[in-house]
């Protein structure tokens, strides 16, 4: 099975990375552009066929590793 994590920064958090692009696409023309966000995807694969362990588990290692839950949050897809 192959699992994707997309994980960005909760609403509030500042994303200086988010500031520093949209500044950038400001400075090449792009003004109307607003409120970047940058987060991260990651993509693996997984034994088994029942996507919902598969979703359990990638929910476990969201928790426990792939995510910083106070400050960000994430969303998981199994096919």
């Amino acid at each position: 099975m192959k699992a994707t994590v997309h994980v960005f920064l909760k609403p509030g958090v500042l994303d200086v990375q988010g500031k520093a692009v949209e500044s950038a696409l400001h400075g090449l023309g792009w003004d109307g552009v607003k409120d970047v966000r940058v987060g991260r995807v990651l993509t693996f694969d997984l034994p088994g066929a029942d996507k919902t362990a598969a979703e359990a588990e990638v929910k476990a290692m969201c928790e426990k590793l792939l995510a910083n839950t106070v400050i960000e949050s994430y969303r998981i897809e199994v096919a």
